[in-house]
């Protein structure tokens, strides 16, 4: 075996070790890992997604909640689904994420789901088995692979009040946000 080879086994090694921390990290719900990711979704995903949050036919929508002692809006993008009465937001961190305690301690959101604006209220963490069937099956795949236990639901809220995203109806590409 060349030297090339030997070298290119070896980043094959490193990579394969890399993969295999990362899985197991999130599956056990590992502060090192996760806090890896946290750092990386932060600054390299959810920047890139929120260009198209919330818009129709994105991937990820968006949850605006006040911060919890600012009291400034934030904006995250977040995987959420449409069920009778409201919405769930699938939790692949746990109940870990700054957005996720903004929301349980305002007790109320707004979310914008394929380009319309939800109010919603009564936010409860709750186990994903019971609902994984409203995701998709790629996510319901996603889940099973990284242990995902949690879901937030979100009821809509009594006065019902649903309206298309101001961003999108004035035709901003970019909804301007922080990452909580």
């Amino acid at each position: 075996m060349g030297w090339l080879a030997g070298v290119a086994l070896g980043v094959v090694g490193v990579l394969g070790a890399l993969i295999a921390v990362f899985l197991v990290g999130m599956r056990t719900q590992n502060r090192f890992v996760q806090n890896g990711v946290f750092w990386f979704s932060k600054r390299v995903v959810n920047p890139r997604n929120m260009a198209t949050a919330g818009k129709p036919g994105a991937y990820a929508a968006i949850i605006r909640a006040p911060g919890r002692t600012s009291g400034r809006m934030y904006a995250t993008p977040v995987g959420a689904v449409a069920v009778d009465g409201g919405f769930l937001v699938s939790l692949p961190y746990g109940s870990r994420p700054n957005w996720l305690r903004n929301v349980l301690a305002a007790g109320r959101a707004t979310l914008v789901l394929e380009g319309v604006e939800h109010e919603v209220d009564a936010p409860e963490v709750i186990p994903v088995g019971p609902v994984i069937h409203h995701f998709a099956p790629a996510d319901q795949q996603l889940f099973r692979v990284f242990a995902v236990r949690e879901a937030l639901r979100l009821r809509a809220a009594a006065s019902g009040e649903m309206r298309v995203s101001a961003a999108l109806a004035q035709g901003e590409t970019r909804v301007p946000a922080a990452v909580a």
